[in-house]
């Protein structure tokens, strides 16, 4: 996976969107935080992994894709805001949780943890965190680039219909 080529993605969208809605000069941070916190919500929802009460099965493997790349929008739109595109990196042996409600927590600590340090080592943390979660729920990098790919297009698009 190229990452620096979903960082330029990423921050056409952002500047187009910023743009759009006269957002240059706000700090978007918090709000991108938390808007990242939401979307690992929703792929948690739609894995079920949480569910011990429920026999339903989780949602079909490309809403889940979807779900994943969706957070991975902004987590990197979290390191464009912060400047860490440059510095950041996947560490392809990084080694996550054995299971997906461990990984989400970890997720999350992670995510609270560069709010408080806003650093590089915090967000490669958070980044590659996320990252062990989509492996571990049977994404490759490459599927996950195209997904993206596909998604930023979607993205786009919903910007210019007045999203």
């Amino acid at each position: 996976m190229e990452l620096s080529k979903l960082f330029r993605m990423q921050q056409s969208l952002d500047g187009y969107i910023e743009k759009e809605h006269g957002l240059e000069e706000e700090d978007l941070l918090d709000k991108k935080l938390l808007a990242f916190l939401v979307e690992a919500g929703e792929l948690a929802n739609e894995t079920r992994c949480f569910k011990f009460w429920s026999v339903k099965g989780p949602s079909e493997r490309e809403v889940i894709l979807e779900e994943f790349v969706d957070g991975v929008h902004f987590i990197l739109s979290i390191g464009l805001e912060c400047a860490l595109e440059e510095k950041a990196y996947l560490m392809e042996d990084y080694e996550g949780a054995e299971s997906a409600v461990e990984q989400f927590l970890t997720v999350y600590e992670s995510a609270v943890q560069f709010k408080q340090t806003k650093n590089l080592t915090a967000y490669n943390e958070l980044l590659n965190g996320y990252f062990a979660l989509g492996r571990l729920l049977g994404f490759s990098l490459e599927e996950v680039e195209q997904a993206y790919k596909v998604k930023n297009d979607i993205n786009y698009e919903r910007q210019q219909k007045g999203y």
